[in-house]
């Protein structure tokens, strides 16, 4: 322990220190909804919406309840009957598939690629048939899924793009934000986003009217306008609360993924643990890191060790999404994809964001160059 500074503790997050740093605004955006009394559908979710919008270079944003439900309504828009099948991967939260889900269409698996831990492009077209009628890539940890060649299949077979971006905010392929690539780009605000609510939030984008207008009528009961309904709907709405508290936050975002990137270059440049892998930069990509992941094959053992120093950490996700009981029906079982499954064996996510310090940061890595698979857990 005689390179090891002193125990600290570094919790995995910490979302009070974000509102700590810009407490007045907050508390001002949150009274002047309060003052106004009128808390759906209203001024500030306007206002979110043209300004996201216009961060992504999108036409449209409508926002929503959830990422869940901006997946949901995103596929519900696409007129797509019970039973088609959807393309994604197992290698995610399981809100994607649950969109799949409650639109009562079909999941289908694609395993992932071993660097980047988003959908393998390459095997997309063995999946397709007749019934396909969508592709959801998941920019999994604030990294690209390759939508350029991805784009180019679906218009091959005339398929629907909606693309997970829950985790995305603010990050570019080829430059170009995520989000916009899509026939719909689907976003969560759940707190410990990079932009992140107070509560659930979600935004479906698009640069298609026709889209945007079904969005907007499917979030509210299919209203055209008060008590008359063009279609049948769902209630699915951001609140005018978490509008304003986003209203706040949106103009920090890319200061907070500058500071992300930060992070992530400083981890790579302090740890160097010859049995732990560290996520690779990809190419024509500017990840935001939502997520750091580490890799190590005595993850479970490396977990106890950082938590018994202090660290805080989590697994995302411990179980791919065709090994959940709740998707036994689907018929997968173990080795269908063994990428997947290789990886969320190894897989750690390290604290990540904004608001650590340098000598958090340094004390991690200390902590993580320690680790020796034949020693003890306790430094």
């Amino acid at each position: 322990m005689n390179n090891i500074k002193k125990r600290r503790d570094v919790p995995f997050n910490d979302i009070k220190r974000r509102y700590t740093s810009i407490k007045g605004e907050i508390d001002t955006a949150i009274q002047r909804v309060l003052s106004k009394g009128w808390f759906i559908l209203g001024s500030e979710v306007k206002e979110f919406e043209a300004a996201f919008a216009e961060y992504l270079g999108a036409k449209y944003a409508v926002a929503v309840g959830s990422g869940t439900e901006a997946l949901h309504l995103a596929l519900i828009a696409c007129d797509l009957k019970p039973g088609d099948e959807v393309i994604t991967v197992p290698n995610t939260a399981i809100p994607t598939i649950s969109a799949i889900s409650f639109a009562q269409l079909k999941p289908v698996f694609v395993d992932i690629d071993p660097d980047t831990y988003c959908m393998n492009v390459e095997l997309i077209e063995e999946k397709i048939n007749q019934r396909t009628r969508a592709i959801i890539p998941v920019h999994l940890y604030g990294n690209a899924c390759d939508m350029e060649d991805l784009m180019s299949i679906a218009k091959k077979y005339g398929l629907q793009v909606i693309e997970d971006a829950c985790q995305a905010h603010g990050a570019y392929y080829k430059g170009k934000r995520l989000g916009t690539f899509g026939h719909f780009g689907c976003f969560s605000f759940y707190p410990t986003k990079n932009l992140g609510a107070f509560g659930d939030g979600g935004m479906v984008v698009t640069n298609d009217v026709k889209n945007a207008n079904k969005i907007n009528l499917l979030r509210n009961y299919g209203q055209v306008k008060r008590y008359y309904h063009e279609i049948k709907g769902f209630n699915s709405r951001l609140d005018e609360i978490q509008a304003a508290i986003l209203n706040v936050q949106l103009p920090y975002l890319d200061t907070w993924n500058k500071r992300r990137r930060e992070i992530a270059s400083l981890y790579r440049k302090l740890i160097y643990h010859p049995q732990i892998v560290l996520p690779p930069e990809q190419a024509d990509v500017y990840q935001i890191y939502h997520l750091f992941i580490i890799r190590c094959v005595k993850r479970d053992r490396l977990r106890t060790f950082l938590s018994n120093n202090g660290i805080g950490t989590e697994i995302h996700y411990p179980v791919p999404c065709h090994l959940q009981n709740a998707y036994k029906d689907l018929g997968y079982s173990i080795s269908n994809y063994p990428i997947t499954e290789g990886i969320v064996a190894e897989i750690l996510s390290l604290p990540m964001y904004p608001e650590l310090i340098e000598e958090e940061i340094q004390y991690v890595a200390d902590v993580m160059n320690r680790f020796d698979l034949d020693d003890p857990i306790t430094l």
